[in-house]
């Protein structure tokens, strides 16, 4: 149930703030938030992160990404009926991730693109490659925490 309820609210998230970007800026329109740091600049991309894959037809493109998701959502799902119970922050990465791959998912459907907006920069150098949005991020978060966790769990058990 966790894993849903957090992955429901991420795509949630990322689609309200992706409506409200539709609905106030124009395409390759940049707004500084905080200024030389965070700015709301809308970008439409047609590939995965740092373009990968933007250039391919979308016939090829957008099966792909829908491959790629259900082979994500299984590999979620089969993980966290591996996970304890009470490791909740596990389930909550999980819930990060999935949640996450389901909002651009949602995009590339719907728009055929994935709208992104979140640049970090100091004094127009950017501090990411890439311009993001929150399902990227809750991604990242997820898979972060997880890689974390996974190390962490690997030295703590003597080597047999």
């Amino acid at each position: 149930m966790m894993l849903l309820g957090v992955s429901m609210l991420v795509v949630a998230l990322d689609q309200f703030t992706k409506f409200l970007v539709l609905n106030t800026l124009s395409l390759n329109e940049s707004v500084p938030v905080l200024p030389n740091l965070l700015y709301l600049t809308y970008i439409q991309n047609p590939g995965a992160a740092f373009g990968f894959m933007a250039n391919m037809e979308s016939l090829v493109r957008i099966p792909f990404f829908i491959v790629s998701t259900a082979a994500a959502t299984f590999i979620v799902y089969m993980y966290q009926r591996l996970v304890p119970s009470e490791r909740l922050l596990t389930r909550v990465a999980l819930g990060l991730v999935w949640g996450g791959a389901l909002g651009n998912l949602v995009d590339r459907l719907l728009y055929g693109k994935v709208i992104d907006f979140i640049e970090m920069r100091y004094h127009e150098v950017q501090w990411f490659p890439y311009i993001f949005n929150v399902a990227d991020s809750c991604i990242t978060v997820g898979l972060s925490y997880l890689l974390i966790e996974f190390v962490l769990s690997n030295r703590r058990e003597p080597a047999s």
